[in-house]
């Protein structure tokens, strides 16, 4: 256990919470920012003086149970939480498997974009659901089975898939898709996760190189420039949003009003209405470091 860090790391998650915050009002006569220590052993139901020790860096590893209250207490996020487990040298608590089911709510506002291509994704990768826009613009992506439902998986042992990059960015695409799978699989933290990199170390040279180069990135929001055969480059806003607790991510593509992109969206969606048992390939290309969803 890295004692000092852990206690210094309490102490500024302790410094970052006002008592209004949590109801506990403004105190008089305060000599410290944030809450006080007995505040936050309160918070956690522990002994005054068992968390003063803590955050002197006087005391052993606490337990399972007493990191889950001081996380509690300290209304950490979930990777704030998992950092506290780890510089107290435990096993964070696994993260919710990742879901297949979409919550009707997300269900219905991906079918109400319109125009606006959006798909759910899982965390590792795999598109769950799309609306008829997202097919017109990425391919309908449920034509997949197995592990080929996952663009990871695709990208690495597909070479047809990589048409959708220009090969002078084949290099930088692979290494944002490993940094990607490597950053969300902390998150997810299941088999699922260890068989897909498993298999892809195992399958492919190229992944395992870049695997071993240990880079770890989150895809962002931000601006896509994407190709279609049959409308030509798109510049498009990627927004990237992920719904806590199910383990998925809303990808949303959208155009700013009256713009020739915006045009370009109607335009595939209205072919893609008048054939929707049609299935296309097609080029993509992006700008910036975070992978394409496609």
């Amino acid at each position: 256990m890295s004692s000092d860090e852990l206690a210094c790391f309490l102490r500024s998650r302790r410094a970052a919470i006002q008592p209004d915050e949590i109801g506990l009002g403004a105190r008089s006569r305060r000599r410290t920012q944030g809450l006080r220590r007995e505040d936050v052993a309160e918070l956690a139901t522990m002994s005054a003086d068992y968390y003063r020790r803590l955050e002197q860096a006087r005391i052993g590893p606490p337990s399972p149970q007493i990191l889950d209250a001081l996380a509690r207490a300290l209304r950490l996020t979930a990777d704030e939480r998992d950092y506290l487990y780890r510089v107290a040298d435990r096993e964070p608590p696994p993260r919710p498997a990742l879901s297949r089911h979409v919550a009707p709510a997300l269900r219905q506002l991906v079918a109400g974009l319109g125009d606006s291509p959006a798909q759910v994704m899982t965390l590792l990768g795999e598109t769950i659901i799309q609306n008829p826009a997202a097919a017109a613009l990425l391919g309908d992506h449920s034509i997949y089975t197995g592990d080929a439902r996952n663009s990871t998986y695709r990208w690495f042992t597909d070479p047809a898939s990589r048409s959708i990059h220009p090969p002078e960015e084949h290099e930088e695409e692979g290494c944002a898709r490993v940094a990607e799978l490597r950053a969300r699989s902390v998150h997810v933290g299941d088999s699922e996760a260890d068989r897909l990199i498993g298999t892809l170390r195992a399958r492919s040279p190229e992944f395992e190189r870049m695997w071993q180069e240990r880079r770890v990135a989150i895809c962002r929001s931000g601006t896509k420039t994407l190709v279609h055969p049959e409308v030509g480059m798109l510049d498009l806003e990627c927004q990237i949003l992920r719904t806590e607790g199910l383990g998925q991510l809303l990808v949303a593509f959208t155009a700013a009003a009256g713009s020739r992109a915006a045009g370009q969206l109607r335009e595939l969606s209205i072919a893609h209405a008048r054939q929707p048992a049609r299935r296309h390939r097609h080029t993509v290309a992006r700008t910036g470091r975070a992978p394409t969803s496609a």
